[in-house]
């Protein structure tokens, strides 16, 4: 599945979603399959929302893929078609690889110059990757 937009200024899913798009999501990826109403309900704690509202982003996020929807009787369910780890990783992998695509080396050097700010074992975790890809390449 690909998002088409990605939205820089925005944080967390509102990057990949609209804001009502990402509530749900959360909702379904917490709760694994729920109903329109079950989801209005839930997102109504927050604020009134219209069940066709909810209805209609849910049925564009199946739409997109990004939703299944079942029949159980009458009521329609509906689930993430994959769990929200593997979205992320998948949506961060093709935006790498679309700003490698187009920008190259200048992308890795910004990669590098923000590594300052992470985790000791995730420079150690990096530095043996490069580690095997050169022994791959040889």
């Amino acid at each position: 599945m690909e998002i088409k937009n990605f939205k820089y200024g925005e944080a967390g899913l509102n990057r990949f979603f609209g804001s009502l798009e990402a509530k749900i999501m959360e909702l379904l990826w917490e709760c694994d399959e729920l109903s329109i109403k079950e989801v209005q309900q839930r997102l109504e704690k927050e604020k009134p929302i219209n069940f066709n509202t909810v209805m209609t982003v849910m049925n564009r996020l199946v739409d997109k893929g990004i939703l299944d929807k079942r029949q159980q009787g009458r009521l329609s369910l509906f689930r993430p078609t994959q769990s929200k780890l593997v979205f992320i990783e998948e949506q961060s992998k093709k935006l790498t690889e679309n700003l490698l695509d187009e920008f190259g080396g200048v992308v890795i050097n910004h990669m590098i110059d923000s590594l300052k700010h992470v985790d000791h074992a995730l420079l150690v975790q990096l530095e043996q990757r490069i580690q095997q890809l050169k022994k791959d390449m040889t």
